[in-house]
């Protein structure tokens, strides 16, 4: 049997997927810009601004899956767990600028970005803890020339 041939089959239909999910992500992506378009000229109020707010954080995470589907195809077919982890910091820092009005929910979302900051270390190649071996810079310390 030719795996080849199916898994080429099968990545062209995920490719052909991911491009209508993205046409899609894109055609919301233009109707919360009309919305923001929309609300900059309304009158100014909290409620009006709570939801500018909103519709500029979604926004922008239609704006980052749209950039993550391309980065997977780009990749081929893989997404680096660095990359997730930084959106997902990313994500976070969003949430915590929209809601910040209660404490033990905000601390939450600080540790939690503490610690994906910590799996991003681990991530770095470079880091004295990571999970891709050991660097140069630890090696050239454990066996000096």
């Amino acid at each position: 049997m030719n795996f080849d041939l199916y898994k080429k089959t099968i990545n062209r239909i995920i490719d052909l997927i991911l491009g209508i999910a993205s046409v899609f992500i894109i055609i919301y992506m233009v109707r919360y810009l009309m919305d923001v378009g929309r609300l900059i000229f309304a009158d100014v109020s909290t409620d009006n601004f709570e939801l500018f707010i909103q519709e500029i954080t979604a926004f922008f995470m239609l704006f980052e899956f749209v950039v993550m589907l391309i980065r997977y195809i780009q990749e081929g077919h893989h997404i680096p767990i660095r990359y997730l982890v930084l959106i997902s910091m990313t994500a976070i820092l969003r949430q915590l600028l929209v809601v910040h009005d209660n404490g033990l929910q905000t601390l939450l979302l600080a540790a939690s970005i503490l610690l994906l900051a910590a799996v991003l270390t681990m991530f770095t190649p470079g880091a004295k803890f990571n999970f891709h071996g050991p660097s140069k810079k630890t090696e050239e310390l454990d066996h000096p020339e």
